[in-house]
């Protein structure tokens, strides 16, 4: 039975690549003094006139890691896991040993690597920015000498990326060390994530290690690491594994109330349901720098547990936040009988189911849970 999830979840990351639209750019650099090929997945339902920012996730060697990568973010975003993501991939088939390349005394960028690297900094996510509607939480994904790479962009004083997925990294030499001495000076909350396997590249598997044990003990609030030693994977077949795993611990703050987190958290927080439910999504666009809609499931956490404490106020708060939220359907007309019910006001609860027959379905409220809750007052 799992061999036949994971494969029709492989085959609806590839169909959704085969017939979404993938905008492909030919762009003029003034540092590389020559022409890059990118690819461009824009978030479904974008749409340049609203305000939403999108997280932007850059991709290298996106000649092969694009595809990937765009079919693990659409895929976890399609169930709320991860907000929607721009993804863009650069092609750098005919030029990787060139773009990657750093000084033997250094082990820094230097030559044709220094000007990629400022390529991506000051030509590529500038054009970004001014072009597509962008936040300012930055994903990095290498594998290989790309993922080695990624790593010159955490020495900025200013990082360039927020999170960062090293998948199978070949490290140059040195560079663990200055990781390490970096790593403990960070002072903006940044991701970083590892991946090898048990069939990885034993030399690259051997200096992943030692990163991962300097790493693992740093003391650090601001910086959040994971790394995962997969068991049946080798240097290739680890990246399918890695890019979702990093996307969940990358965007771990950002999921939707779990059942631990409501048992835990929700319950017992002092201030009652509806200030926690303020309070996470406070958290999210400070953490992320960007607004997140509240998702029906964290309505639905927040209205039980409202319930449970008899905590009128939170459902009351709620009933006009998902009035506000979804103006088109049924959810706040839900929302709002159920607290007019749980404060005795019959007439006013059946008004407010009344009210939502005409509007949208959601995704756990319809028509035939209205009409019930009409006709249980009306008897």
């Amino acid at each position: 039975m799992k061999i036949r999830i994971t494969s029709v979840i492989v085959c609806l990351l590839f169909q959704y690549i085969a017939w979404s639209q993938v905008i492909y750019e030919t762009f003029e650099s003034s540092k590389l003094e020559a022409t890059r090929e990118i690819k461009i997945q824009l978030p479904r339902n974008y749409d340049p006139e609203d305000d939403v920012l999108y997280p932007l996730v850059i991709v290298f060697d996106g000649d092969y890691l694009f595809e990937p990568v765009v079919g693990n973010t659409d895929y976890q975003s399609y169930w709320e896991d991860i907000p929607n993501c721009l993804v863009v991939g650069i092609n750098q088939n005919d030029t990787r040993e060139d773009d990657f390349a750093y000084a033997e005394d250094t082990n820094f960028p230097i030559a044709d690597g220094a000007n990629f690297f400022e390529f991506v900094g000051m030509e590529l996510i500038p054009y970004i920015q001014d072009n597509y509607m962008v936040s300012d939480f930055r994903i990095g994904v290498g594998h290989d000498r790309s993922a080695n790479f990624l790593n010159y962009y955490i020495f900025k004083d200013v990082p360039l990326f927020r999170a960062y997925v090293l998948l199978s990294p070949e490290f140059a030499p040195g560079i663990i060390n200055y990781i390490s001495e970096r790593v403990p000076t960070i002072n903006t909350n940044t991701f970083y994530y590892l991946a090898t396997a048990k069939d990885d590249v034993t030399q690259l598997k051997t200096e992943i290690l030692s990163l991962d044990n300097a790493l693992k003990t740093v003391e650090n609030q601001f910086f959040h690491y994971k790394m995962d030693n997969f068991e049946d994977a080798n240097h290739y077949s680890l990246v399918g594994l890695g890019i979702p795993k990093a996307l969940n611990q990358i965007f771990s703050f950002y999921k939707p109330i779990t059942k631990k987190e409501y048992q835990e958290q929700v319950l017992v927080y002092e201030e009652g349901p509806f200030a926690y439910l303020m309070r996470k999504y406070e958290d999210i666009e400070l953490f992320y720098g960007f607004k997140k809609k509240v998702v029906e499931n964290d309505l639905r956490a927040i209205a039980a547990a409202s319930k449970k404490k008899n905590d009128l106020e939170s459902l009351k708060e709620l009933s006009k936040l998902a009035r506000k939220e979804y103006p088109d359907s049924m959810i706040g007309a839900y929302y709002q009988g159920m607290y007019y019910e749980e404060e005795g006001n019959i007439r006013k609860a059946l008004n407010s189911y009344k009210s939502g027959l005409l509007l949208e379905e959601s995704d756990f409220i319809n028509k035939d849970m209205l009409l019930d809750k009409i006709y249980e007052l009306q008897e």
